[in-house]
């Protein structure tokens, strides 16, 4: 069975019209990590997670979703 998570950083970044430099300085990464994150090439921990979540003010579930194959 194969697990991946999808997320909708970037469309959300997108509504708030937020370049990704801005959203890395906000949330305390670089910019290839928010590359990384919206192409679903790296899987947030649970703390840069909740980060995300507060700068979105969503809940996590809202923006990360958890799929089994």
């Amino acid at each position: 069975m194969s697990e991946y998570v999808k997320n909708i950083v970037s469309d959300l970044r997108k509504e708030k019209n937020v370049t990704q430099e801005e959203f890395a300085k906000a949330v305390g990464i670089s910019r290839q990590t928010v590359i990384a994150i919206e192409k679903g090439n790296y899987v947030p921990s649970l703390l840069l997670g909740l980060k995300i979540a507060l700068f979105f003010k969503k809940s996590i579930n809202e923006i990360f979703m958890y799929y089994e194959k």
